[in-house]
């Protein structure tokens, strides 16, 4: 893999990483759980975020604030 394509890919595995921390943050929890969030690139260039292990509440947050409704558009 080229420079410039781990470059895209680390960029984009952070901008995830980064949007994942605002909305836990949001939700109220707090850094000391979320702060494993690592992101990483695969060998092929893959973008992706490492969430480590979280405890189930938190878990449970996220699954209930992905069932809200949303808004149409």
């Amino acid at each position: 893999m080229d420079m410039q394509t781990w470059r895209d890919s680390w960029d984009r595995a952070d901008n995830a990483s980064e949007s994942i921390r605002a909305a836990l943050t949001a939700l109220g929890v707090p850094e000391t759980v979320w702060n494993s969030l690592r992101p990483t690139v695969t060998h092929n260039g893959g973008a992706y975020v490492d969430f480590g292990k979280l405890p189930a509440s938190v878990v449970e947050q996220i699954a209930e604030a992905l069932r809200l409704p949303t808004a149409p558009f």
